[in-house]
C-alpha cells in the first residue's frame, strides 16, 4: 500500500489509506511501527539491464509485473 507524506506546520505526517486503517483496526493515537520504506522500482531500468537475456518483450514483462501489484 502507499502512504502520502504531508507537511503540517514544521512537521511531516503520513496519510494512511482507509483500507489499511480498517484492516488493522487502527484508532487515533495508536502507535505503529514501520518496517520497510522503499520506492517503487523503475521497470525500464530493470528490464533494460536484462536486454537479450529474456525472450519476452519488455512491454509484456512490465504488463505482467503491474498485474502483480494490484
Amino acid at each position: 500500500m502507499e502512504a502520502k507524506i504531508k507537511k503540517w506546520g514544521n512537521s511531516y505526517g503520513i496519510i494512511l489509506p482507509r483500507e489499511l486503517i480498517k484492516e488493522k483496526d487502527l484508532k487515533e493515537n495508536d502507535k505503529i511501527d514501520f518496517l520497510i520504506v522503499k520506492e517503487k522500482p523503475n521497470l525500464e531500468e530493470i528490464y533494460g539491464s536484462l536486454k537479450g537475456k529474456i525472450k519476452k518483450s519488455s512491454q509484456k514483462l512490465k504488463d505482467e509485473a503491474r498485474k502483480g501489484w494490484n
